[in-house]
């Protein structure tokens, strides 16, 4: 009987073990893995390394590109700021001498009631002008008249008509305000914004999601969303659509197939997409 070496890769085998059996090891040098070759019937005492493959990382980028944070186009200029600053001024002044005047005359139901009007109205407003903008017009469209007149010496004292004047023209001023917390999430917003959108007195992201979905010609209203079932119900600017299209034959943007500017993008991570 001959003397086989013991090595400790390999099974000791008994005198009687089939001497066509025999295992091929081959290891490389500069790799981990070991390869058997073996006869396609093996037995169950014959020992059998697999290679294994570890699939390298998915190394490819997203093809999608993020929104530009600081996009010049959409940074304040002085201008801008003189024109907030001056309609700050207006609302506060009238809002102001609404308080005075509700004080001198010991009324205080009527401008209170004449300033929620102003608030539900700035909202029917706020919703003509989101549809006039989204559909007619562009960057090139002439501007006729100032948007501001000037300042006359027209004095008013009613409180009541103070109290609407404020009252409306500030949530209009500030509707665009109210339509940039729409498109937010909550987590990013102050917490006295979330308690005013799940109040119902700002519109919120679940209201104002709809515009941002098919058919796209609804919810146009972005300070409390109070109009949008009625003018979306009666078909209003459906209506004004239309008649304006037989009249001056100029298709509203809401009649073409939707571009990546009109549609919301979902939330990714950190990023938020806002129209």
């Amino acid at each position: 009987m001959s003397i086989l070496p013991q090595h400790s890769h390999y099974l000791t085998r008994s005198p009687t073990h089939n001497p066509r059996r025999r295992k091929h090891i081959i290891c490389s040098a500069t790799t981990t893995t070991t390869t058997t070759t073996a006869k396609p019937k093996s037995s169950p005492d014959q020992l059998s390394f697999e290679p294994q493959f570890v699939a390298p990382p998915n190394l490819v980028a997203s093809t999608s590109t993020p929104p530009l944070l600081n996009d010049p186009s959409l940074q304040s200029t002085w201008s801008h700021r003189n024109w907030v600053a001056t309609g700050c001024a207006t609302v506060l002044v009238s809002l102001g001498k609404a308080i005075v005047g509700a004080g001198h005359s010991h009324i205080w139901l009527e401008p209170m009631l004449a300033g929620y009007i102003g608030y539900v109205f700035a909202d029917l407003g706020s919703g003509v002008y989101h549809w006039g903008i989204d559909n007619y017009g562009d960057g090139s469209t002439p501007f006729f008249g100032n948007q501001i007149e000037a300042f006359q010496d027209l004095v008013c004292n009613d409180p009541i008509v103070n109290s609407f004047v404020g009252v409306c023209s500030g949530c209009i001023m500030f509707s665009q305000q109210f339509h940039a917390w729409a498109h937010g999430t909550k987590s990013k917003l102050p917490p006295i914004v979330v308690a005013m959108q799940d109040a119902g007195l700002l519109v919120s992201r679940s209201q104002h999601g709809a515009h941002h979905r098919q058919p796209y010609n609804n919810n146009y209203c972005i300070v409390s969303g109070f109009w949008n079932e009625f003018l979306d119900e009666n078909k209003v600017f459906e209506a004004l659509e239309m008649a304006l299209y037989f009249k001056v034959g100029v298709r509203p943007r809401s009649w073409s197939e939707p571009t990546t500017d009109w549609t919301e993008e979902t939330e990714t991570g950190s990023q938020v997409a806002v129209k």
